[in-house]
């Protein structure tokens, strides 16, 4: 399989194709009755076979089937893996209607993100679900503890997020030159693709920095997991709602500790001591908050340790687990 990917294994799986819908943006959506002309009757005569239906929203596909499901009256287990906190388009607007309408009973409904605070205050029957991508052996193969060498100071940051201005890599880029006045050589490894990053490579070039930022682009999962195993700081100072943002998890399975922001589930992700949280998304914060986790090589060594239990608790078999036993409560009065 491509990598990062797993291959489908279980038992009664069946796949059955279907043409993907064509275009993009809103010609997408317009031309999704066509989608459903062409498929519908797949579609539905899976749904009617089927004891329960699973759907990931948003989406076209999902959410249809989603619907369909609905009006047969089948039990349904929806997970929302968007931006639940803070829909944005009409359509996220009405999934999450729809789940805090619709939430209970038969129909298991999830949203991936976390907080202290439950996902809807109208529908307590709907729970927070993590997002991961590694398998407890992954885990244990991918992460090591980290160490610093006071005698040869170093800081090698990494962000790894699709670029837009609000996910933080303009102000990693910021705070290089104040970083610099501790660590010469700092090094930041900016990973994914956006439509910012343009105005990001301008910033480096403007502060003097461009030699000391390396753009990598979209990456596959295997070369992300090698960049961040070279790092000595995941740095995220997102000021963007988030759902689960996986890079984080995946870089506290790599033992890095994280800087970021007290955005939606990233304060629990942290309440270990993994990292440090910002209070303010500046530049200036960014650079304290990388030589406070440089400053001492007993700290820098906890907060490793803490990334790795914290990530343990968020593989993939614990995430199948959590699914498992809400469905099998949910589920199981009403039989097989």
């Amino acid at each position: 399989s491509p990598d990062g990917e797993m291959a489908l294994a279980g038992h009664h799986l069946r796949v059955r194709p279907l043409s993907p819908p064509a275009g993009r943006g809103w010609r997408r959506k317009m031309l999704i009755p066509w989608w459903i002309l062409r498929n519908g009757s797949v579609i539905l005569k899976e749904i009617a076979k089927a004891d329960a239906v699973h759907t990931p929203i948003p989406g076209d596909v999902g959410t249809v089937g989603m619907l369909l499901a609905f009006l047969l009256r089948k039990p349904l287990f929806v997970r929302h893996c968007g931006n639940w906190l803070a829909p944005k388009t009409l359509a996220e607007r009405f999934l999450k209607w729809f789940m805090e309408r619709f939430s209970g009973g038969r129909n298991v409904m999830f949203a991936t993100g976390g907080s202290a605070e439950p996902p809807s205050q109208r529908n307590e029957t709907i729970r927070w679900i993590f997002a991961t991508s590694l398998t407890e052996e992954e885990l244990a193969r991918t992460g090591r503890l980290r160490q610093i060498d006071p005698q040869r100071p170093q800081a090698r940051l990494i962000i790894a997020c699709r670029q837009d201005e609000r996910k933080g890599t303009g102000r990693v880029i910021a705070a290089l030159p104040l970083i610099r006045r501790s660590y010469p050589d700092v090094t930041l490894d900016v990973v994914g693709d956006g439509s910012a990053l343009p105005e990001f490579r301008n910033l480096a070039e403007r502060l003097n920095v461009a030699e000391r930022v390396r753009f990598h682009g979209k990456v596959d999962h295997r070369r992300v997991l090698e960049l961040l195993d070279r790092a000595d700081l995941f740095c995220y100072p997102t000021t963007s709602s988030e759902g689960f943002p996986k890079a984080v998890l995946e870089a506290l399975a790599s033992g890095l500790p994280v800087i970021t922001t007290r955005v939606s589930v990233l304060p629990l992700l942290l309440v270990r001591g993994g990292g440090l949280l910002l209070d303010e998304a500046t530049p200036e914060a960014v650079a304290l908050a990388v030589k406070t986790c440089l400053a001492s090589e007993q700290q820098y060594l906890a907060m490793s340790r803490a990334a790795l239990e914290t990530a343990k608790e968020f593989s993939l078999e614990r995430w199948r687990d959590t699914i498992a036993a809400q469905l099998h409560t949910a589920w199981a009065p009403y039989g097989p």
